[in-house]
């Protein structure tokens, strides 16, 4: 009798099951990698509200600085800064990196605009004067079905507030 072992086989190639798992990491690595360069509607949202809110802040601190009335105005692709000149004439801010004009994201708009005890008109536009205090004001954002509210009270304090603006039951602006 012949005891020898079998022979070894030399087999090259991968098994279905490897090539199954092979296939499963690179399907979650692939899916990891997405969700990381592109953030999700409420996050993009929530920057940019969060952006315009410090800009709004700033344009207000720069009018008390300067002594120039300062004024915010929105379109369906964007927003503008403006600076009222001597001449009483309204211009672009063109010679700042912070107040320059800027385009929203592809799906986003400012979906609302409000200030206090002033009648809606058709342009969101808000004013910062030099002098006095300011006028609550909100500005709606929206992306898709996420919605932010920049929210601004009359003692200057600018922030941003999740959904249509309600603070526990209480309205950002009354």
């Amino acid at each position: 009798m012949d005891f020898r072992a079998p022979a070894a086989r030399n087999d090259r190639g991968f098994t279905l099951i490897e090539m199954l798992v092979v296939l499963m990491i690179m399907g979650l690595f692939l899916g990891l990698v997405s969700t990381i360069t592109r953030p999700d509607e409420r996050a993009v949202l929530r920057l940019e509200a969060e952006r315009l809110a410090q800009l709004l802040d700033f344009a207000a601190a720069e009018a008390q600085l300067t002594g120039k009335s300062i004024a915010w105005t929105a379109d369906d692709s964007g927003y503008r800064f403006w600076r009222l000149g001597e001449d009483s004439a309204w211009s672009e801010i063109r010679d700042s990196e912070l107040l320059r004009a800027r385009t929203l994201p592809q799906g986003m708009a400012v979906s609302g605009f409000r200030v206090e005890n002033m009648r809606p008109q058709g342009a969101a536009r808000l004013e910062f004067a030099p002098q006095g205090s300011s006028l609550a004001f909100t500005v709606g954002m929206s992306l898709g079905a996420e919605r932010y509210t920049v929210a601004g009270s009359p003692v200057g304090d600018v922030r941003t507030l999740p959904g249509d603006g309600t603070l526990h039951g209480d309205v950002a602006l009354r």
